[in-house]
């Protein structure tokens, strides 16, 4: 651990991921010079990237999401926004907003571009990623499915949660393939997939992402979520304040949010 204030200090990762590969090479050079954490779940924590230029969100990736939610499965991935304003670190509170009591969870992996990639092939795919983390892509369901554009109903301020690692490509199974995903609703196991199970995995979706869009480094995939949210249980089983929600993924780490009703 180092602070922004501490000798060598290599920048936040929104900065050091636009020097590439050689900036992230530096700043985990810079880190191994710091303190320690001993548990960063004993921390809250910012998301690891706040100033993301684009946060891009899979739905229906997993065709058992997509049976539950009475939709069929697709064969081209659907895709909308979220914006920075919308998610919190780890330990920090997600907010059920004054306006609905139907305050969802998706449990997601999370991918960073961090080469600039525009009409790129599956198999050169992974070679513009440069990590994964979590995200709890929180959803206000009555406002989501009021109009056929998701966008409103997954934006609302501090409704999802991001990180709170960051790991590094190499340090994980090509395109997380394999990975086991949990999802916890106060300690019960509510979602439960490999990622193996994605309809689009990583590769597929940085081909077609980028046949769309020039995926600059810093911007941030949230690939689907599976089975199990709270829209699906009877009676639904919808976020609300006390509640405590996880993220889970295996060689990744945890990211915990409280939930919290809005001031």
């Amino acid at each position: 651990m180092l602070f922004a204030d501490d000798p060598g200090f290599p920048g936040l990762p929104d900065d050091f991921i636009q020097r590439g590969p050689a900036g992230i090479e530096a700043a985990a050079a810079a880190l191994e010079h710091g303190k320690p954490i001993a548990d960063i779940q004993q921390f809250a924590c910012l998301p690891p990237f706040r100033r993301a230029g684009k946060i891009l969100c899979v739905g229906l990736n997993f065709a058992a999401h997509a049976k539950e939610a009475g939709m069929a499965t697709p064969d081209y991935p659907t895709v909308f926004a979220r914006f920075n304003s919308g998610l919190v670190g780890h330990g920090q509170p997600l907010i059920r907003p004054r306006s609905s009591d139907q305050f969802d969870y998706e449990s997601e992996l999370a991918f960073i571009i961090g080469r600039r990639a525009r009409y790129v092939s599956e198999e050169s795919a992974l070679d513009h990623v440069a990590g994964y983390s979590i995200l709890n892509d929180g959803s206000i369901r009555d406002v989501q499915l009021r109009t056929p554009q998701w966008t409103i109903g997954k934006n609302f301020d501090g409704t999802g949660g991001f990180g709170p690692d960051f790991i590094t490509a190499d340090e994980l199974p090509p395109g997380c393939e394999g990975l086991r995903m949990q999802g916890r609703h106060n300690g019960d196991v509510v979602q439960d997939t490999s990622l193996s199970d994605m309809i689009f995995g990583v590769k597929k979706l940085v081909a077609i992402l980028s046949a769309a869009m020039t995926l600059e480094p810093g911007d941030v995939v949230a690939t689907g979520t599976p089975s199990g949210v709270g829209l699906s249980f009877k009676p639904p089983r919808f976020l609300k304040p006390g509640d405590i929600f996880e993220v889970e993924i295996e060689k990744i780490g945890v990211l915990r949010n409280p939930v919290v009703a809005e001031a």
